[in-house]
């Protein structure tokens, strides 16, 4: 059988193919709370078959939404409707995942934005820098983001430590310009994202997989690289199962895509580690989406904007690749 529809198991999740829906902000939330539109959403997707579906950026604090119609996850109210979207997933033979956040100096709509350093980022607001005892509230707030989740019944958790939010601002030298335990130093600026991981594995059971979304390269010369992030990942080495490749975001810095762009980072960290590797960035074929997996340059491949158009993919890709998948009973008269 093509790899792409082979099964996976990561710890105790086990996948029915390689497919996944990457987080993408839909701005539907009205404050912060699931509501039907992303049940349709997520739950199509389910039923287009794709193996797992990872939930849109989740704010872990009230200033940390991207905009305020971005869901939320920093208290307790938001955890039934959570469930419901779970269990509505669940019945369509689908994984999936959250992927939890903090905007930080990219919350643009917040009063309250912080940040590592009070850079702004492009005509943004300039943010306040923060406080260790406001670092120290973050970190928490992580942990208790995925307790929320583990409530909910999520099979999958993901980190947020890309496209230029909080993890990510301290991670880099170009927005973090502390001078104490949190900033300087390589060491010291990667610190938070390994207390984070740390909280989060007291609610986070060992038993179900935990990812991270690095940006593999900031397309800055001051920025991050891909040896940094493979330092990040042998950091946090028994800790962390899953790696999402991804670039970008830390500045407006504009850079070229195309199908696969972002491939030859993926391959590098999964020829280096021993994580499960996601990957992608405008796939759109069968033939590119087979190709990733069967040159060993990724375990799961990711289609957002893909998805996004045409929820019912996967059906399309297993009569091109010639692959007999079983078909929702109520669509199989157009099989």
């Amino acid at each position: 059988m093509c790899r792409l529809f082979s099964p996976l198991k990561i710890k105790n999740m086990e996948l029915k193919n390689r497919i996944v829906l990457p987080p993408m902000c839909m701005k539907m939330a009205e404050d912060g709370f699931v509501n039907d539109f992303h049940i349709i959403h997520y739950t199509a997707r389910a039923i287009g078959q794709m193996g797992l579906i990872i939930v849109e950026a989740a704010a872990v604090m009230d200033n940390g939404q991207i905009t305020k119609e971005d869901l939320g996850i920093w208290n307790d109210k938001f955890v039934p409707k959570l469930k419901e979207l779970v269990d509505s997933v669940h019945a369509y033979d689908a994984k999936i995942g959250i992927q939890i956040s903090h905007a930080g100096r990219k919350a643009r709509d917040t009063n309250n934005m912080i940040a590592p350093s009070a850079l702004s980022y492009g005509d943004y607001k300039t943010p306040r820098e923060m406080t260790v005892k406001e670092i120290k509230e973050v970190v928490k707030a992580f942990g208790l983001a995925a307790k929320r989740a583990e409530e909910a019944g999520f099979d999958f958790l993901e980190i947020h430590a890309a496209h230029g939010y909080l993890i990510n601002q301290f991670l880099s030298p170009i927005s973090n310009e502390r001078i104490d335990e949190y900033g300087g130093t390589f060491k010291n600026r990667k610190k938070i994202l390994h207390e984070i991981v740390e909280e989060i594995r007291k609610y986070w059971p060992k038993e179900k997989p935990l990812g991270v979304r690095f940006s593999a390269t900031e397309y800055e010369e001051k920025g991050l690289n891909l040896s940094d992030i493979l330092a990040i990942i042998y950091c946090n080495e028994k800790d962390i199962d899953v790696i999402n490749v991804t670039t970008g975001g830390i500045t407006t810095a504009t850079y070229e895509t195309y199908p696969g762009y972002q491939l030859n980072y993926a391959k590098e960290i999964k020829n280096k580690t021993d994580k499960v590797i996601v990957a992608g960035g405008l796939i759109t074929t069968s033939e590119l989406a087979g190709m990733i997996l069967n040159e060993n340059i990724a375990d799961l491949v990711y289609f957002g904007r893909l998805a996004l158009k045409e929820p019912y993919f996967p059906l399309r890709f297993a009569k091109e690749l010639a692959v007999d998948i079983k078909w929702p009973e109520f669509y199989e008269r157009a099989k």
